[in-house]
Order: C-alpha cells, then structure tokens, then sequence
C-alpha cells in the first residue's frame, strides 16, 4: 500500500500568502522567519541576565592597583598604551641625520633636471632665471676675446655680429645686415616682370611652406611644454629647500644650539656660555 501511495502525485501543501486586505502591513510573517526571530530574542535576553547580575553583585568600594598607572581623556573613556615604545634621543638625530640626506640626494637631482631644461628652452627676449640668482635673474652673455686693449676699444658689437644695433643685445635670432640687402633686391627685382614658376615648382613651394609652418608650430608647443616643466621642477627645488632648511632647524634645537619657541607661543633663548 505505502509503494502505491507514493507512486501517485500527490499536492503540495504551500503557505498561505498574505491576504488582500491585511497587504499594507507588508509581508506576512513564515515559519522560518519567526524561528530566527525568537532565537534572536533568546539570545539578547540571556545576555540582559548575565549583565544584570554582574551589576547587582558589583562592590562599588572596590580598588585595584592598576588604577594608579591608567588614564582616563576628557570623556572618561580609559587610555590603554597601545604599547609603542619612545625612540631615545640618539636614535631621533640619526633619523633626522638620513631624511636630511635623502632631501639633499632629491635636491641635486632636482638641480640637475633644472639646468638640463634650462639648456634646452629658448626664450626670445626672455630671462631665465634661476633659484640661486636674484629677483632680476642673469642674463646670457656672449663673450668675445681681442688681443689687445686697443682692440677692445675699437670693437664694434655691430660690426663684428654683422648686425643692426636693436639686434645686438638678442640672444638668438640676430638679421644680418647681408640678408636684408637680399630682401631689398629681391623687392626692386620685383618691378621687372619675373617669370612663372611651373606646376611642380609651384607645389614644392607650397609643400616648403606648409612643412615651415609645421614646424613652427610644433616648436611653439614644445616651448609651451617645456615652460610648464620648468615651472613645475622649481616648484619641487624650492619645496625641498624649505624641507631641508626646516630639518636642519630641527637638529639645531635637539642639539641646543639655536632657540625656538615652546608649545604655549613664548620664544626661548638657549643659554651660551660666559666667555
């Protein structure tokens, strides 16, 4: 009889859903879900009784030793140690001794960057100026040696640039005196009736002009580029050498050999000694 009865299908029993009118009170409550409920009640109502009688049979006169050595911040909460032991004084200046070779090793590479970009950039009429020289910077000087005194005074800078006297003072870029001759023939021969360039001539012309242009504009960018580099590595020089020139400070005042100011804003003066 059982095998017969298991071989017919037989209904499966499901939970009833939540009726229709009872839907704003949201889902309705399963088997499963009142299980995990009750067991999390069991469980908080144990700890309350635990909890409980640890309160009730507290001594409220009791004292332990530790109490001497602990702390307690502002709200009352206990300060533990967290267990960090305090570097000795020896061991701080050599720390201090390292970060300040470590800034100084960044600095001279930082330096050297700075000059290569230096040497790369061409400014028109421009200064470069760097960390080391005063506000007005140094100007690039083209030096030119003579024989004697009297040649040093019949030098002409013109004359020997081959230039006008506005050019003298650029650093690149001078027109020579030879090519503006050349443009002024070049604009008298221009009245006489010139002859037409072919087809091919024509295109190589304008293949020249646009490669010129080209390249102008790739070497305006590249200047651009190079400008916001060298913004950015003087940025980093002048951070380490506030860097350095605060760590130095610091081994100063741990050695006592410089004075400084306390922790409430009054200024002190470490003692020498009478001579």
């Amino acid at each position: 009889m059982s095998s017969m009865r298991n071989a017919v299908q037989r209904r499966n029993h499901k939970e009833r859903a939540q009726p229709l009118e009872r839907e704003k009170w949201g889902l309705l409550e399963k088997r499963k879900d009142y299980k995990l409920r009750a067991a999390d009640h069991k469980t908080k109502v144990s700890k309350l009784k635990i909890l409980k009688a640890k309160a009730k049979d507290r001594n409220p006169d009791e004292f332990s030793f530790a109490m001497m050595s602990s702390q307690v911040d502002s709200a009352g909460r206990k300060v533990a140690d967290r267990g960090n032991k305090p570097l000795s004084m020896d061991v701080v200046k050599l720390l201090k001794t390292q970060d300040a070779a470590y800034i100084r090793t960044m600095l001279q590479m930082v330096r050297k960057e700075r000059k290569e970009l230096e040497e790369r950039i061409l400014l028109a009429d421009e200064d470069v100026k760097t960390l080391g020289d005063d506000d007005e910077g140094k100007k690039g000087h083209h030096t030119v040696f003579v024989g004697d005194k009297e040649g040093q005074k019949k030098f002409k800078a013109d004359e020997w640039f081959g230039t006008d006297g506005e050019y003298v003072d650029r650093v690149w870029n001078r027109k020579r005196i030879g090519n503006e001759h050349t443009q002024k023939d070049d604009v008298e021969g221009s009245e006489t009736p010139a002859k037409k360039l072919s087809k091919k001539q024509q295109e190589a012309k304008l293949l020249a002009e646009k490669e010129e242009k080209t390249f102008l504009k790739k070497r305006e960018r590249l200047q651009e580029r190079l400008a916001i580099h060298m913004d950015a590595v003087k940025a980093r020089e002048r951070d380490l050498m506030v860097a350095e020139e605060e760590l130095e400070k610091q081994r100063a005042k741990m050695n006592n050999t410089v004075g400084g100011v306390n922790k409430h804003g009054v200024k002190f003066k470490v003692r020498e000694r009478k001579r």
